[in-house]
């Protein structure tokens, strides 16, 4: 796992992970526990964090699409809307960016 911290697409890989497992735990399991049994304390938490993630996949993403000059019309907006969608990240990443950086590392492109 650590050869993904390598290439700008191998950080957007796990960033878009962690934004994943957040959007999930926030929906999941925060917003219950809130509404159902008016526990806030982990919306409080996860809430914050889960912006921040959504932030930096954002930043990210655009940021690896300029770098490797992505169409925004085929790649990059498909790869954002995924960050909103829950289940989306690990969509993306398994049909966009795996193969992605399998076709840059063929081709010799590291960063």
């Amino acid at each position: 796992m650590i050869y993904l911290f390598k290439t700008p697409i191998g950080r957007l890989r796990i960033i878009g992970f962690l934004e994943g497992i957040s959007l999930i735990l926030l929906i999941f399991v925060a917003a219950p526990l809130k509404y159902f049994f008016h526990y806030p304390a982990l919306v409080k938490l996860l809430g914050p964090v889960h912006g921040l993630l959504f932030c930096l996949f954002v930043f990210i993403t655009l940021s690896v699409g300029v770098s490797y000059r992505w169409s925004f019309s085929k790649t990059t907006w498909r790869v954002l809307l995924a960050c909103i969608v829950p289940f989306g990240t690990f969509y993306i990443d398994k049909h966009v960016l795996l193969p992605e950086s399998i076709l840059n590392e063929k081709n010799g492109i590291k960063d």
